[in-house]
């Protein structure tokens, strides 16, 4: 939805799925983020239904922004926090930012490790019809030696060499 359709179309204050509809988020996680105290007081009718204002949907498409960017939830609280505070200093924001960027770049290095290990164990499984599988004994035995060759792609598991066919002796 484009900002102009958000701040013109739209008669303020909007309720709950309309507020979740304009900023992309489940109503069911508008409410969440609500009780974690990340959109402040939300102003609520007699009959007590929420009511959101424009501002309400511009913190809930922040904190939307925030999530796909990878953020936990307590980085996202200061984030909101420093993005309405005025007097804020970008070296608070960017201290944030580079401590999840090194998050980031560690579990992208594991998820690349376990990436490299997989693909080497597939290289050392025959997958023909014999039951032996040096993928599962990967994952029931994890050893070193096996892990380090399937990384590189040395063969250290050898097949099972097939049975001498059988000759007819009738």
């Amino acid at each position: 939805m484009k900002e102009d359709d958000i701040d013109h179309r739209t008669a303020w204050p909007v309720n709950i799925g309309r507020a979740a509809e304009l900023s992309g988020i489940s109503p069911k996680m508008l409410r969440h983020y609500e009780t974690l105290g990340l959109l402040g007081d939300v102003v609520r009718t007699d009959s007590n239904y929420r009511q959101y204002s424009l501002a309400d949907v511009h913190s809930l498409r922040f904190i939307r922004r925030a999530r796909d960017m990878g953020f936990g939830l307590d980085a996202i609280a200061e984030l909101v926090s420093l993005w309405h505070n005025r007097k804020r200093s970008s070296a608070s924001v960017k201290r944030i930012t580079q401590k999840h960027l090194g998050d980031l770049t560690q579990r992208i290095e594991a998820l690349q490790a376990m990436q490299r290990t997989l693909g080497g164990l597939m290289n050392l499984c025959p997958g023909d019809g014999r039951p032996d599988c040096p993928i599962l004994d990967d994952l029931a035995h994890p050893a070193e030696p096996l892990c380090a060759a399937a990384q590189t792609g040395t063969k250290l598991y050898k097949p099972a060499t097939p049975a001498a066919p059988r000759r007819n002796t009738r």
